[in-house]
């Protein structure tokens, strides 16, 4: 049996996209399970912690742009 390139391109592209397809279904499913909602729940509100605050106008240094104004 000979393989000619057209039938390896075929192949490739039809089984490329049924992974794809594949890949995509299992990441849905994944950030979709029930066991996963407390995890994503805590990376959702992790980035507004309350000791993770700016520092108060009055207390920042001075910018070398606000010296070089002066």
């Amino acid at each position: 049996m000979e393989i000619h390139h057209e039938s390896l391109v075929v192949l490739a592209r039809s089984w490329g996209l049924f992974y794809l397809i594949a890949m995509a279904a299992g990441v849905l499913v994944y950030a979709l399970w029930p066991g996963n909602r407390d995890r994503f729940q805590r990376a959702k509100t992790s980035i507004l912690d309350t000791g993770d605050r700016p520092v108060p106008v009055e207390t920042a240094e001075p910018s070398s742009l606000d010296r070089e104004r002066r």
